[in-house]
């Protein structure tokens, strides 16, 4: 089982987000059959399979296993990741690529994450497959009181990337393992607790 499955595509999401679908999933860690299932979540055994069948065809969940009861040959369906994320790509950009390119703008921000998002996915991905993947994540919360120290502040931040960009930077790029360093900057709200 993989860590990560990143949902790219409308009909795997659409299969995906549906509340019993959802909670078959949750259930899928383990090899389960349709009638286990029915009788956990309190559903009929049709109605399980039914909806084991769309996760199936989605790609969503395997078919692991094979068992005869009762004279009956019944499936044991497991899922095939850990977590599911949906791709922003999904619904698409609003507001076109101009706005995206100011990197003092929230649609940069927008981009950048989606990016993080997809890249990080993607590593998921392959760490189900066995590979390490070495990664580093760095966050911290600082004030800026006015418009003036946030401009100081941003900077020395490029100065201070751009040097250890120069220190690092390979000479040959096809040396070495590449990586992506991304720093966002955004004001903090308060999360709400619900």
């Amino acid at each position: 089982m993989q860590d990560v499955l990143y949902v790219e595509v409308a009909a795997q999401a659409g299969a995906l987000l549906h509340p019993l679908r959802i909670e078959v999933l949750k259930k899928l860690a383990e090899p389960r059959s349709c009638p286990e299932l029915a009788k956990e979540l309190g559903e009929t055994s049709q109605k399980i399979y039914y909806h084991v069948k769309i996760l199936e065809s989605a790609g969503l969940i395997d078919k692991v296993d094979e068992r005869r009861v009762r004279g009956i040959m019944e499936g044991l369906y497991r899922a095939r990741a850990k977590s599911y994320w949906l791709s922003p790509s999904l619904v698409g950009k609003v507001g076109g690529v101009e706005r995206a390119r100011d990197q003092m703008s929230l649609g940069f921000l927008l981009s950048l994450a989606e990016e993080i998002h997809a890249d990080v996915a993607r590593l998921g991905e392959r760490m189900g497959e066995g590979e390490a993947v070495s990664s580093l994540g760095l966050s911290l919360q600082i004030g800026l009181e006015n418009a003036e120290a946030r401009a100081r502040f941003l900077e020395e931040l490029q100065e201070m990337f751009q040097g250890l960009a120069k220190k690092y930077a390979a000479k040959d790029s096809t040396e070495g393992q590449g990586f992506q360093v991304s720093l966002v900057c955004y004001p903090r709200r308060e999360r709400r607790t619900e």
